[in-house]
């Protein structure tokens, strides 16, 4: 089985990033950010395994490791570490037959019922959110607040970050529930400069 470190720090996503999705993947390597998952959404398949391959060329060697979003089967395809899965998407025990043990799966959840459930498939890691209200997805679930995070971040059996609406401004709030990883996606993407970005978030 892949080793998911309990604490990691920052996990990466990356959609429509300002300077390019090349760019901003050497940027991450060269900072050792441990995952880099790409999350693109209404684009043909073809354009997102050229991207995929692209930055699995980039992480190759590196301290870092591709996780793509939602599609378990080009994971296989390009060999990426990691597909990470929300609740919407294949189920997590199809996955891991298709993708056997040696690839890591993540999983959202929102809500304690989905952790509890989470706790008992054993992912490699999930994703705990909402935290903040975030316009990055379509249909955005219901927001947990620093409370729900708090109490399901005590709960879960398995590497846990936090997710949905973090940024510069209520990252130490973030952090002082005791949460010791998080994604900070906007933050990140919408930046001309992610290396001074990231340099503050690694600092914090």
């Amino acid at each position: 089985m892949p080793e998911v470190p309990e604490n990691f720090g920052f996990y990466a996503i990356l959609t429509d990033p300002l300077v390019g999705y090349t760019r901003l993947t050497e940027i991450l390597v060269g900072n050792n950010i441990p995952f880099i998952q790409l999350r693109v959404k209404n684009k043909d398949r073809s354009f997102i395994k050229k991207i995929a391959l692209s930055m699995q060329s980039i992480v190759k060697g590196s301290n870092s490791r591709l996780i793509i979003n939602d599609d378990v089967l080009l994971t296989k395809e390009i060999e990426a570490h990691g597909v990470h899965l929300g609740q919407e998407d294949m189920p997590y025990q199809e996955a891991r037959k298709i993708l056997g043990p040696d690839y890591i799966i993540g999983l959202s959840t929102h809500n304690m019922t989905q952790l509890q459930t989470a706790n008992s498939l054993q992912p490699d890691y999930i994703g705990i959110g909402p935290v903040f209200a975030t316009p990055t997805k379509q249909k955005p679930d219901p927001v947990i607040g620093l409370d729900g995070l708090k109490s399901m971040y005590k709960a879960a059996q398995v590497p846990a970050i936090a997710i949905g609406g973090i940024n510069m401004d209520n990252l130490q709030t973030v952090l002082a529930t005791g949460v010791k990883n998080f994604s900070a996606v906007r933050l990140l993407n919408e930046s001309n400069h992610p290396q001074a970005v990231l340099k503050v978030i690694l600092k914090i």
